[in-house]
């Protein structure tokens, strides 16, 4: 890979408003966790519409890498590729830089945007790639599971029993998904309304889990639940209008809480034993009001606060936080990147994307694919 230009610098002036606006505060062992655990974590704001990246920079400082993009909502990552979904389209970004090089010297990812596929505004929550290679995104305006389209917005592929039709009316707010070896396994939503937004009159009490393989419920009762994982032979959730983070089991067995988080829980990754969770703000108003978080914070003494806590999944522990407070308030999705140790991404449009240019390099030389004979006068 060859490039024409030097990687743009990690925030423009724009950005570094925004910045400016919200302190950032971490764990003393912040930076630390990340270097001995070999990652670097994603997560996005769809209050502020932004995107960070949070590695470690050679001397061992925290490094937090921002992009903004309209109404930054689900991620899905690997190594090499982000998928990020904003207000119309689904990103899709790719890491351009080989294992030994480094963009302005010392980020080992760089992310830049390849495609963006149109799908309007769906309110694309979660991510996944199924085994086909298939995009499978939970398309919460619709109420169902569905996959990308070159003609249309979308193309469906499962909804839950108890939602009659599509229609665009966000019936349930179905908004985790769960994928397990490349199959969609679990899905939770907040009711099982079938009415235009009749799902937040059951807010307090009325989410499920839902098997995508059977259609059974398998989990009820809860307020408000996101991110479905499967991680270590249990099926764990944000019961995130009680503050918990919930380990099942996946066959519908019995369930406990693992930890208390201060703040309106949304976004989970597992990575080496531990959970990263993405915590918002409680609005007093809204679809955050009169929920069991107040009262568990009221009960501890406590406010809830924006950022993101790394939790032990063995004893709960909270072993390591970041802290955000001012302009941004709430989080949205959050994601792992394994063996990055400091990434950075280009942005969708401007003059940094249109003036970076990288070359892939060809199988063979052209002159033996018939392009170009180095010996001709």
């Amino acid at each position: 890979m060859t490039t024409d230009a030097s990687a743009p610098a990690p925030a423009d002036a724009a950005q570094a408003d925004t910045l400016l606006q919200t302190s950032i505060t971490c764990s003393r062992g912040f930076a630390q966790w990340l270097a001995m655990h070999n990652c670097s974590i994603a997560f996005t704001s769809y209050q502020t519409g932004q995107l960070f990246l949070v590695g470690v920079l050679p001397d061992g400082s925290l490094s937090l890498h921002q992009r903004n993009f309209v109404r930054a909502m689900g991620l899905w990552a690997s190594a090499q590729t982000l998928l990020l979904a904003g207000l119309a389209q689904i990103w899709r970004f790719e890491n351009v830089l080989g294992p030994e090089e480094r963009a302005n010297e010392h980020f080992d990812r760089l992310y830049v945007p390849r495609r963006g596929q149109t799908v309007s505004d769906l309110d694309v929550h979660e991510m996944g790639i199924d085994a086909a290679g298939r995009l499978i995104f939970v398309n919460t305006r619709y109420s169902c599971l569905a996959t990308d389209s070159a003609l249309h917005s979308f193309k469906p592929v499962w909804r839950p029993p108890f939602i009659s039709r599509l229609a665009p009316e966000d019936r349930c707010h179905m908004n985790g998904l769960a994928m397990e070896d490349g199959v969609p396994r679990f899905v939770t939503a907040v009711s099982t309304t079938d009415v235009v937004d009749g799902w937040r009159a059951h807010r307090r009490d009325g989410g499920v889990v839902v098997n995508v393989a059977t259609d059974q419920i398998v989990a009820e009762g809860l307020s408000m639940p996101h991110s479905p994982r499967l991680y270590g032979g249990a099926l764990w959730l944000l019961d995130s209008g009680n503050g918990a983070l919930v380990r099942m089991d996946p066959n519908g067995g019995a369930r406990e809480t693992v930890a208390f988080c201060p703040g309106f829980m949304r976004g989970l990754a597992f990575h080496a034993g531990h959970a990263i969770i993405g915590l918002s703000l409680a609005r007093h108003e809204g679809v955050f009001s009169g929920l069991n978080l107040q009262d568990q914070l009221d009960k501890r003494r406590t406010e809830a606060w924006c950022g993101i806590q790394i939790v032990n999944t063995r004893n709960g522990d909270i072993v390591e936080w970041l802290r955000l407070e001012g302009g941004i308030r709430e989080l949205f999705d959050v994601q792992v990147l394994p063996g990055v140790r400091c990434p950075m991404a280009l942005p969708t449009f401007g003059p940094d994307l249109a003036s970076f240019i990288t070359i892939e390099a060809p199988d063979r030389p052209l002159s033996e694919r018939g392009w170009l004979d180095p010996l001709a006068s």
